[in-house]
């Protein structure tokens, strides 16, 4: 399974109503400095795909916007539509919507999609 394929697999367990930052999922794939891949290979699924790109957001909180504004409101507007809440800085609270799976389920879950 290509590195890519793994990001994919992991979004999809991601639940509805929660996110998870791009270090996280990196460190979940056993590579801990790869938050940058992560977001390459989120970038490159089509929008209407069937990964839920929508719920990786960086390490703040926060929707990240680099020449993508249309897919930036898209990503806020489907992450308000699972329940998730933005403050007025456009801050999601970690706390309370952050996925954390365990690092052997991610392991399990991947080893069985091999």
């Amino acid at each position: 399974m290509t590195f890519n394929q793994q990001v994919y697999a992991l979004v999809r367990a991601i639940p509805v109503g929660r996110v998870l930052t791009y270090g996280a999922l990196a460190r979940l794939l056993g590579v801990p400095r790869g938050a940058r891949a992560v977001g390459w290979a989120l970038r490159a699924t089509e929008p209407d795909g069937d990964v839920p790109w929508h719920r990786v957001i960086n390490a703040q909180g926060a929707i990240v916007v680099k020449d993508r504004l249309h897919e930036a409101h898209v990503q806020r507007e489907r992450l308000i539509a699972e329940g998730v809440i933005f403050d007025v800085h456009e801050h999601v609270d970690l706390e309370r919507f952050r996925w954390q799976p365990a690092e052997f389920e991610a392991r399990a879950l991947l080893e069985n999609l091999i």
